[in-house]
């Protein structure tokens, strides 16, 4: 089982309409005093091993050069060069990249980029609240063409609010020519307290249910392997650090609202940028939350985690024992399919996946 590293850049230039992540608008003037930081709460973890790195946001590519040196720096002094690792990967916004900070990444080892696109229309990402547009969008992508990356994630979104389905179809289309190794696709939530939400925005289910089962039958055609919920790769470009989750693996995650795995304990830091800085420059522990789970809620998650990946997930005893009772009504509905202990979510069930992954969370009726 392979081992993760995740680093949380939360800063961006401007919030999306969207947006309910941890990050943080306009603080830029923080940013120096959190790598600062960062690097104490990695001086508690040195020297433990790990086989991929994912640097996330937030925008990380917001930083300057400088400041991505700095965190790939901090990278190799506790823990090993970046070149060193299996899958490394930057987030980045295509307004903040530039040739000069893309050749920087490369030179340093990074050899993953994953670029929020969201749409192929400039009248779309105005309303959601993007900064960039498709030009840019482009120019950045074909920076780091040059630069040498040869591994590029691009982001697009469903079901966003006056996008037409006609103007879903030619963005997939329009990234599927630009011939990126992996493409994630992800339905647009309107969560409490975002932009989105305050304005009463709703998502079109009927929509959006056209478009990802769109998008699952068009990327396969296209050699696309859809090996995850939200995610489809060329063959052998799964992403190794997210696979990791879905398998349960263990990780580490520095930063503020970062969550940890390790030893069978799930944690998370504070989620305020500003109080993690108070708690690691005080010399106090960020953890905001900490549990370990056991028996069937343990046996629960790694079965929810498993279905995430199209391939399924086989049954342990345990999980048959725990579970055949709530797995039953499941494949009533079609949400499921089960050859011997091979479980795996229906077509139907893949537009439906948290109704099913409801069936195992706690609290559970033979434990009240």
């Amino acid at each position: 089982m392979s081992r993760g590293l995740y680093l949380h850049i939360p800063f961006c230039r401007q919030k999306c309409r969207y947006c309910d992540f941890a990050s943080l608008a306009g603080a830029e003037e923080l940013i120096a005093a959190y790598l600062s930081a960062l690097d104490q709460e990695a001086s508690r973890y040195a020297g433990l091993a790990f086989d991929t790195l994912y640097i996330g946001g937030g925008t990380p590519s917001l930083l300057s050069g400088a400041q991505l040196e700095k965190v790939c720096a901090l990278v190799q002094r506790h823990f090993s060069p970046v070149a060193s690792f299996a899958e490394s990967t930057l987030e980045a916004n295509p307004e903040s990249l530039s040739r000069e900070k893309l050749q920087l990444l490369k030179s340093a080892g990074l050899n993953r980029l994953s670029l929020g696109l969201q749409s192929f229309s400039d009248d779309t990402l105005r309303r959601i609240g993007r900064v960039h547009d498709v030009k840019t969008f482009l120019q950045a992508y074909d920076w780091a063409r040059q630069s040498g990356f040869d591994n590029i994630s691009v982001d697009l979104m469903a079901g966003l609010p006056g996008q037409s389905e006609a103007e879903f179809a030619d963005g997939l289309h329009r990234l599927v020519q630009l011939a990126p190794e992996h493409i994630s696709v992800y339905g647009l939530q309107v969560e409490e307290g975002t932009p989105f939400a305050k304005e009463g925005v709703q998502t079109d289910e009927d929509l959006l249910r056209r478009e990802l089962e769109q998008t699952h039958f068009y990327l396969q055609e296209a050699g696309f392997v859809h090996y995850e919920i939200s995610n489809f790769a060329r063959p052998g470009r799964q992403s190794r650090h997210n696979t990791n989750y879905w398998l349960d693996g263990e990780y580490l995650g520095l930063g503020s609202a970062a969550a940890s795995y390790q030893n069978g304990v799930r944690r998370s830091n504070v989620r305020s940028p500003r109080l993690y800085l108070q708690r690691i420059n005080a010399g106090q522990d960020p953890t905001d939350f900490s549990e370990k789970l056991t028996g069937k809620a343990q046996a629960g998650e790694r079965l929810m985690l498993g279905l995430r990946q199209l391939a399924g997930v086989r049954l342990s005893a345990l999980q048959h024992r725990y579970f055949d009772k709530e797995i039953a009504p499941l494949l009533q509905r079609g949400l499921v399919e089960q050859n011997g202990d091979l479980l795996k979510l229906s077509l139907e069930g893949l537009f439906l996946a948290n109704q099913v992954f409801m069936a195992f969370v706690g609290p559970f009726e033979d434990e009240k």
